[in-house]
């Protein structure tokens, strides 16, 4: 299976880092064909023009190779922080000139934009791990947890992706060794359980 692996965290001393590191480890183990991308560390460029709009735009080459690598993917593993209720800018710079028509999702024939878009990812299977500061009962009594709406409502679902599973791992300022290494497990046993040896096929 190929599965795109977004990581979007500046530190490379993060525990997103670690994240990623772990989901790149099991995956290699299990045989998979990995496209990993550090958007920091390759100074992704998330700025979205006009010239890009339209399904049929001509775009850069390096969002060209993103496009082409979603559009093969088996699997997509996102990682990254929570940022006032949002992924860092340079990942919704990512979603919006990756996630785009004709890669991602379409509009069928008459609809002008105002329904509701065909997805065409192949992908079997979403994974998105983030970290936090903040508690779960704020974040669900206060925030209504918006990045469980973003990636699982108003991305992957509607992009034709039918698995998905995220995970939020908190309160990572005051977490110890321990913890942090049974979440990396848990990281791992999650990563494995979607992306099985036994489900290689390419």
């Amino acid at each position: 299976m190929r599965v795109s692996i977004i990581l979007a965290h500046p530190n490379k001393d993060s525990f997103n880092h670690a994240i990623a590191q772990t989901a790149v480890e099991i995956l290699t183990a299990n045989g998979h064909q990995v496209y990993y991308h550090d958007l920091y560390e390759e100074n992704f460029d998330p700025l979205l023009f006009h010239p890009e709009f339209a399904k049929d735009a001509t775009i850069p080459n390096e969002i060209q190779v993103h496009c082409d690598e979603i559009s093969s993917a088996d699997g997509i593993i996102v990682v990254h922080p929570n940022w006032w209720g949002q992924p860092p800018a340079i990942l919704k710079g990512w979603i919006d000139r990756v996630i785009r028509p004709g890669v991602a999702y379409e509009f069928l024939d008459g609809d002008s934009g105002e329904g509701i878009p065909a997805g065409l990812l192949k992908v079997k299977a979403a994974l998105v791990f983030n970290t936090s500061n903040t508690s779960a009962e704020r974040e669900q009594k206060i925030f209504r947890d918006p990045l469980e709406q973003l990636w699982n409502n108003c991305i992957f679902e509607l992009c034709g992706v039918k698995t998905f599973e995220r995970r939020m791992y908190r309160t990572i300022v005051i977490s110890t060794e321990q913890q942090r290494q049974a979440w990396l497990n848990e990281t791992k046993s999650i990563v494995d359980q979607h992306f099985p040896a036994n489900n290689i096929n390419g």
